[in-house]
This record gives structure tokens, C-alpha cells and sequence, in this order.
């Protein structure tokens, strides 16, 4: 090829578009002590939507749910070159994550830290992260709204364990019920863990309520439905999230509410859920959120061309297995994914409200 060629075809070639590197993604996940089980599900999850993909490349690093952990992942991570990063189960990992991978300009999409600070001192941190977990206070938020507009001129009773769990959502209930112009008739925190419920059913009947509300965990409300049961007291108990927990000796009685998110199996792509369990896979616990993640990671990374990814995070509306993905001002997931289930004596079933 002559010098005159050889130069001609070298500015043709530098006048094509440059093809874009293909997504390399980070995981940061706790693959090693008590929390393993939920890293495995992360893990899980983010690599079957990379293989769906079939062009981006996942690296993972365990964060052992520690703060040295979140801080050697994040360096980890950045050495590695990644664009964006998934994952994190404890706020002490990812609080020490985040300045490292903040200065390398990297972005954060949390799936399982729910600690409302995290993304309530964006403005102060700066920190570019996003979140598809809950928040903390959205339980509490989800109960006031749910049982005011569901319990609005029935005897309704708000009582809680005493502990900071039952407490939050009792008083949210409360507060929300006053602003509505609801009273309870009756407002006590009960004794928790006692063999059986029968003295405080009685004192709830007493009082006259036909709807009673408890801050508390499963053990406790399915031992108040039995006591309530054996003194022939017809009430509608309902619960927080606490109640998905595993089923003890005494079972909720049939009929008991319960304010929770879906299972994630429940609503998303029958499709995504169908290949996860082919290939041996089960939509458990954080498999399907760390899926989502990695379909929003990938579709903004394609999206941004020269842009920060940040910005394309903010601004963009994405599809993902679990819907309709948006986050807010600060970084969270628009909306609400709470709803009110009834338990048929085996599973929980969503009720729809008039």
C-alpha cells in the first residue's frame, strides 16, 4: 500500500463513530459470614441478567458485610475498571464503599440497604447513589396510609410489643389516624413473648374494637388471633412486614392483614422468572432486585454515550424485570410497592381496596 493509501485509509477509519466498550459491571455483595446467604442471591441474580445480556462483563467482590470489607470491594472495584456498581446489604459497607467509588465517579445501585440516611444526605454527601430497596421508614409510611383509608369508620385499637420496630409503626398509624380525624378506641403496648395472648384479647374486647392493629412480630399476632379465637371475640388483626416471617408452633389465624411489599416472583416478567428457575435458579430474596439492577445499569450505560452516568440514572425511566423503574430527587425508587395482603391459612394474598 502506498504512503498517499495508507494515510487516506487511516482518516477514514478515524472518521468512523468509535465503538463503545460493553458495560463492565461491579457486584458488592457479602459472599462470606452471616449475610452470605443474601450475597448469594445478589450474586445469583446480577449474573443471570449479564448472561441475558450476553455482552457485559460482572465483576464481584464480597464485602463480608464490614466497613474494611465495603472499603477493599470498592478499591477492588475501581482497579478493575467497572462503570457502574450493584448490590450492598449492610449500611456499614457501603457507607465505606462510597467515597472511594464517589472520587472514582463510579455510581451505586443499592438492593438491599434500607437505612432512610443513606440516601436522605445525598445533598451533603454527594454521593451518586441510588437505591431499589426499600426505605426504612416506608413500612410505617405504607400502614398509616393503607389501614386509615381501609379502617375509616371502624373501632379500630393500635397496640405495639415495645420494641423500636412495633413502636415506629404504631405511632405512624396513630399520627395518620388523628390527621384523618380517626380515633382509636383503644392505644397500649403489650407484653411480647408470653405463652399465650388471651388477657390482652380480653382487654381488647373490652374496649370494643373490631380492628386491631400490631406492632409487632408473627409469633405474637398468631397467639393473639388464637386467644382471640378461643374467647370467641371476632376481630381483624393486622401487621407489618414481620408477618412473612417463617410460621411458628401457632399460625396466624386465617384472615389476618398483613401491609408488606409483593413477593418479587409474584410480579415480575413470568418470563425472567420462568428462565431463572430453568436454570436452576430460585427468584428468592434479592435475586430478582439484583437482576433489575443490572438491567438499569446496563440500559444507562448505553444510554449515556459521553453523559455521566449519574445524570442518566436521575433522568431516565427504565423497564426492568420487576416494571417500571424511576428514581427521585435523592435517589430512591419512586413510589410505593407496598400493598395489604390477606393470609388464607397459607399464603398471602393481595386484597384490592375500594
Amino acid at each position: 500500500m502506498s504512503k498517499r493509501l495508507a494515510i487516506l485509509f487511516a482518516a477514514m477509519l478515524g472518521a468512523l463513530p468509535a465503538r463503545a466498550a460493553e458495560p463492565r459491571l461491579g457486584l458488592a455483595a457479602p459472599l462470606s459470614g452471616a449475610s452470605a446467604l443474601l450475597g448469594a442471591q445478589m450474586e445469583a441474580g446480577a449474573a443471570a441478567a449479564v448472561a441475558a445480556d450476553g455482552k457485559a462483563a460482572l465483576v464481584v467482590e464480597d464485602t463480608g458485610c464490614s466497613a474494611e470489607g465495603g472499603a477493599r470491594a470498592a478499591g477492588a472495584l475501581v482497579a478493575e475498571g467497572v462503570d457502574l456498581v450493584t448490590g450492598f446489604v449492610c449500611m456499614a459497607a457501603v457507607e465505606a464503599a462510597m467515597p472511594v467509588l464517589s472520587q472514582a465517579g463510579i455510581p451505586v445501585i443499592v438492593t438491599g440497604v434500607r437505612v432512610d440516611a443513606l440516601t436522605d444526605r445525598r445533598d451533603k454527601t454527594g454521593w451518586p447513589v441510588f437505591r431499589l430497596a426499600p426505605r426504612a421508614d416506608a413500612e410505617a409510611q405504607a400502614v398509616a396510609r393503607i389501614l386509615t383509608r381501609a379502617w375509616r369508620g371502624e373501632l379500630f385499637a393500635i397496640i405495639d410489643d415495645g420494641t423500636i420496630y412495633g413502636r415506629e409503626l404504631a405511632e405512624s398509624l396513630r399520627v395518620a389516624a388523628e390527621l384523618a380525624g380517626l380515633e382509636p378506641v383503644f392505644i397500649d403496648t403489650f407484653r411480647p413473648q408470653l405463652p399465650n395472648q388471651i388477657a390482652l384479647a380480653g382487654r381488647l374486647r373490652k374496649a370494643g374494637a373490631t380492628h386491631v392493629f400490631a406492632g409487632g412480630d408473627r409469633a405474637d399476632i398468631a397467639l393473639l388471633g388464637q386467644a382471640a379465637a378461643e374467647l370467641g371475640y371476632d376481630v381483624q388483626i393486622a401487621g407489618g412486614e414481620a408477618l412473612r416471617a417463617a410460621r411458628d408452633e401457632v399460625d396466624l389465624v386465617a384472615g389476618t392483614l398483613m401491609v408488606a411489599p409483593p413477593d418479587w416472583a409474584d410480579i415480575a416478567d413470568p418470563a425472567i422468572v420462568a428462565a431463572l428457575r430453568q436454570a436452576g435458579t430460585e427468584p428468592d430474596g434479592y435475586v430478582l432486585p439484583a437482576y433489575a439492577a443490572v438491567e438499569v445499569a446496563l440500559a444507562a450505560k448505553r444510554a449515556a454515550a459521553d453523559a455521566p452516568l449519574a445524570g442518566v440514572l436521575a433522568a431516565t425511566r427504565f423497564e426492568t424485570a420487576l416494571g417500571a423503574v424511576r428514581f427521585n430527587d435523592i435517589g430512591d425508587w419512586a413510589g410505593t410497592r407496598y400493598r395489604l395482603f390477606r393470609y388464607d391459612g397459607q399464603d398471602f394474598e393481595q386484597v384490592d381496596l375500594e
